[in-house]
């Protein structure tokens, strides 16, 4: 059953993205470009992190998320936002330190705890754009993502803090980011 529904996951995963690349290539959705790179490395570093401590069908979900963030920061080079500030700058050093916490130090925990962490903050500047332009993502995506990430739980074969954090905290994240597009979006209508 766990593999059914990873399987179930990952299909969301790339079909849940189909709108939000086809609004990027028709201009009305701006990615940002270091948020996406952020995410495509730090979902490949949660992925190796989550199959070392045996998290099963549930980790290929991660994986599926690092090739989609990598396909969408390709054409946020094209089509993107690149309004890069110093703090998302420091979210990327950041990341490459996780990085060596894990494969240097041998802390798998600190290091995805420290990813997930950095993972979340990385999306700042994806909400600080939103705030004033919430038209420009594509609120089904995120909506879906919420669905695959609760999936991605439930498909886990071992539950510890390195399998269930990264997932756990992308339900929020992307549950919470699309509860604000809803609001701002009405905010806006209304004004």
């Amino acid at each position: 059953m766990k593999q059914i529904i990873g399987l179930i996951a990952v299909i969301l995963t790339f079909v849940g993205y189909i709108p939000y690349i086809r609004d990027t290539l028709r201009g009305k959705t701006r990615p940002h470009v270091y948020t996406w790179f952020i995410w495509s490395f730090i979902s490949a570093i949660a992925f190796a992190l989550q199959i070392n401590d045996k998290g099963g069908m549930g980790a290929f979900v991660t994986l599926a998320a690092a090739i989609v963030c990598f396909a969408i920061f390709i054409l946020g080079l094209r089509q993107g936002n690149k309004n890069v500030t110093q703090t998302d700058t420091i979210f990327l050093v950041l990341s490459f330190i996780a990085t060596g916490i894990w494969l240097i130090a041998k802390q798998p925990v600190a290091s995805i705890v420290l990813l997930s962490l950095i993972d979340v903050l990385g999306f700042l500047p994806t909400i600080r754009k939103s705030w004033n332009k919430p038209h420009e993502e594509t609120l089904s995506s995120y909506i879906l993502n919420t669905i695959r990430f609760c999936l991605a739980i439930l498909a886990l074969e071992n539950y510890t803090v390195i399998t269930t954090l990264y997932p756990t905290a992308w339900v929020f994240a992307n549950g919470l980011f699309s509860v604000m597009l809803i609001i701002r979006r009405r905010q806006q209508k209304a004004i």
